[in-house]
């Protein structure tokens, strides 16, 4: 099942904000509308309880046969007065509830000596057109009745704010006008602000392929400007590591072929050729060593600028040079397009490869794959294989998996080691495994997207 919570920094941040904002904006949206509804509420009750007041005082004021008239003057479309005989509830009335009985509360305490008696009653209002799409639920009919000095009954029908069924839209969209600009601007700070640390990331993932690459630029908010920095100066002393360790190893391996190539001079001059043969296979042993070693350490030091090439024109050259020395070498697949690499350096990882592949195991079969965004160059061989628990440690320095084999065939265990290191310059990998038709298969990855341009 795939995880909804994203991996990125940013897409971690940008969710938060973006489900903090829409939560708060829910919420404040409710008690907005709820504060909002119990304002008319209780500004509309003072209101009419002011009117009920008056409309009693002034009926009371009145003779009888007056009031029915003033009766019909003071009623309006939120208040219906009337003078009635009796103070029966009719079918349907309701017990007022919590508002309305503290509507006529207020009433009582305005009115001393009076006695008020009141129910509730529904009245439902219908949809009106689209020019008023608020206009649908019921609103409630408070009917408020106080008995009169002389013993007869002011009816007052008092209908209270409307009671929304619908949604009210004009503020769910300034609502959403406002979501969305806080949304830009939130975006537009995380990335703002987590920008930097992706320059860090990616400089971390390009140091793994040129360790001299171009340094950070220092600047941001003061912890990324001090990670920059520290990052700088951890590459400045790596820089110089490698620089002092390959200087002094090139030296050692230089220095050496000048007393090997005396101790030749002088093993020449022995009578003894049983003795002779042993000092001149040694000689040779060493200098293989230093000269390998030389080729390692060039292998670490590629100053090859990466360009365009025709992959598959280098795989066939490799293919011809094999075949021409009597090796078997076999090619299929093909590559889409132009690949952007270091001929030169990822030539001499496929003759390594492929020389491996022949010396070991007889023969070698290059299968070339490409979807476009990683080339994958097999290439197997028809030997034994290698022990599980071996397959990383043959791309150590020096690492063989016979002692008994000889330099002339198995040579010092350098040169998978060079490989990997071409593969990882150009941002790929490489990884050996027992094919299950038998053999040993080297799977060498190089992804496009990942090639720098020098």
């Amino acid at each position: 099942m795939t995880r909804l919570w994203p991996h990125s920094l940013f897409g971690r941040l940008v969710l938060v904000l973006i489900v903090g904002l829409i939560v708060a904006q829910i919420a404040a949206t409710f008690l907005s509308l709820h504060e909002r509804d119990q304002a008319l509420v209780t500004f509309s009750d003072q209101q009419f309880v002011q009117r009920d007041v008056d409309a009693v005082r002034l009926t009371e004021s009145l003779p009888p046969a007056e009031r029915t008239q003033v009766a019909a003057i003071l009623t309006s479309p939120r208040l219906a007065v009337a003078v009635v005989a009796t103070a029966d509830d009719p079918p349907g009335a309701l017990a007022p509830d919590a508002t309305a009985a503290d509507f006529q509360a207020q009433l009582r305490q305005q009115l001393p000596g009076h006695m008020v008696r009141g129910y509730m009653l529904h009245v439902p209002v219908p949809r009106q057109g689209r020019s008023a799409p608020f206009e649908v639920g019921y609103r409630t009919r408070s009917v408020t009745l106080v008995q009169l000095a002389d013993g007869g009954w002011l009816r007052m029908d008092y209908l209270r704010p409307l009671q929304l069924a619908g949604w009210p839209y004009p503020l769910l969209v300034d609502i959403a006008v406002l979501l969305i600009a806080i949304i830009l601007l939130s975006l537009l700070a995380v990335r703002w602000v987590t920008r930097p640390l992706s320059s860090l990331s990616r400089a971390a993932t390009e140091l793994g392929q040129d360790i001299r690459r171009p340094p950070l630029p220092e600047s941001g908010p003061t912890e990324v400007r001090h990670a920059a920095k520290a990052f700088n100066e951890m590459q400045t002393k790596l820089v110089r590591y490698v620089e002092d360790r390959t200087r002094l190893l090139t030296a050692i391996s230089h220095d050496l072929k000048t007393p090997i190539t005396r101790l030749r001079l002088r093993t020449e001059m022995l009578d003894d050729e049983g003795l002779k043969e042993k000092f001149i296979r040694d000689l040779r042993d060493m200098e293989h060593m230093t000269n390998a070693t030389l080729d390692f350490l060039r292998g670490l030091e590629v100053s090859e600028a990466p360009q365009p090439m025709d992959l598959m024109a280098l795989l066939e050259s490799v293919q011809a040079d094999a075949q021409e020395t009597g090796q078997t070498v076999m090619l299929s697949g093909s590559v889409t397009s132009t690949f952007t690499g270091r001929p030169q350096a990822l030539k001499r990882c496929l003759e390594n490869l492929v020389g491996n592949a022949v010396r070991y195991g007889q023969r070698a079969e290059l299968n070339v794959e490409d979807d476009g965004h990683t080339v994958t160059i097999r290439v197997r061989d028809a030997g034994p294989g290698i022990p599980e628990e071996q397959l990383e440690k043959v791309f150590d320095p020096y690492y063989r998996l016979e002692e008994s084999r000889s330099r002339e065939l198995g040579g010092n265990g350098l040169g998978l080691g060079i490989a990997r290191n071409i593969a990882a310059l150009h941002g790929g990998s490489l990884t050996l495994r027992n094919h299950s038709e038998g053999g040993l298969e080297a799977v060498l990855k190089l992804p496009r997207q990942k090639n720098r341009e020098g």
